[in-house]
């Protein structure tokens, strides 16, 4: 039975659901709705999402909009008329309306194991925790941040070298493959609705500049946690010489010696080692400020340290 489909997404990791959706012949794309160019780069020029490049490169019907809650979101729609609303990675909460628009509701793809990890930054949150594990949710959408009655999920490991980046889009692409199968036989009634525990919910809200500063007197588990959960975008950041430093891969280091929370201890080719809670975080990857990412121990050999420098 065929099911007609209405798409909102804007993340790169929206784009494997709906490349899915696209490949199977039982799943009609009536709309993919997506926000509008927005300024990026250096020059500023309007660059579209991630989302309305895929769709212009398969013909799509797309409509770039300031989101679903007024204007002409709910309208376009409203005139699409689908079965289904599918909703992945698109940042806004869908009003009691809309929702009641599709014969079959709205269907989200969700980015961990619900009810833990709801909210706008679910993989992130994850590996900041140490969570060894996380997965993605096909969630019937309610009123409720991600909380929602779910209709199927997937378990997947968080490897230890993980970091948003990798493990972001490797449950967008496991998260692909489950939304289509519950989509295809949505009309069938055969997936039961689980409700959520909300006793069991933890939140994971949108990532924050403060949570973007390395604290130097954390563990080095955790700001090597940190690091990891915020590469490779935004970036976990610190300052050296007034100026603002990215770190984009970071690890503990209990045996190269240690000194005050920030301090620069020692630099050599396998990275930087920078003072932390009782132990050191060796730096292996960084973006000084205006630069692009690169080898820690190259950037040293260039910053030419003083015997006190001091990161943060």
């Amino acid at each position: 039975m065929t099911v007609r489909i209405a798409f909102c997404g804007n993340d790169p990791w929206s784009v494997p659901a709906l490349e899915a959706i696209d490949g199977e012949p039982e799943l009609v794309i009536e709309v993919v709705l997506t926000n509008p160019p927005k300024p990026a780069g250096r020059g500023g020029a309007p660059t579209p999402t991630a989302v309305a490049t895929y769709a212009r490169s398969r013909d799509l019907p797309l409509r770039e909009v300031d989101g679903v809650r007024a204007g002409e979101g709910p309208r376009v729609l409203e005139a699409a008329r689908p079965d289904a609303l599918v909703v992945v990675a698109y940042g806004e909460l869908i009003p009691p309306g809309v929702l009641a628009l599709p014969t079959y509701g709205a269907i989200n793809l969700h980015f961990s194991l619900l009810p833990r990890w709801r909210g706008a930054a679910p993989v992130q949150r994850a590996l900041m925790a140490g969570d060894t594990e996380t997965g993605v949710s096909v969630m019937q959408m309610d009123e409720g941040l991600d909380t929602g009655p779910i209709l199927n999920q997937l378990a997947e490991a968080i490897r230890p070298d993980d970091d948003a980046g990798t493990l972001g889009a490797r449950l967008a692409h496991l998260g692909a493959r489950l939304l289509v199968g519950v989509l295809r036989i949505l009309p069938d009634g055969r997936l039961p609705a689980r409700p959520q525990d909300g006793r069991l919910a933890t939140a994971a809200p949108r990532i924050g500049p403060a949570d973007r500063v390395i604290d130097w007197r954390r563990s080095p588990e955790q700001i090597a946690r940190q690091v990891r959960a915020l590469a490779p975008e935004p970036g976990a950041s610190t300052t050296f010489r007034g100026q603002t430093l990215k770190v984009l891969q970071a690890a503990p280091d209990h045996e190269g010696g240690t000194g005050a929370p920030g301090r620069i201890v020692a630099a050599d080719d396998r990275g930087v080692l920078v003072g932390a809670g009782e132990a050191a975080v060796r730096l292996v990857e960084v973006a000084p400020a205006g630069r692009k990412r690169m080898d820690a121990g190259a950037w040293a050999r260039g910053a030419r340290f003083t015997p006190t420098e001091q990161l943060g």
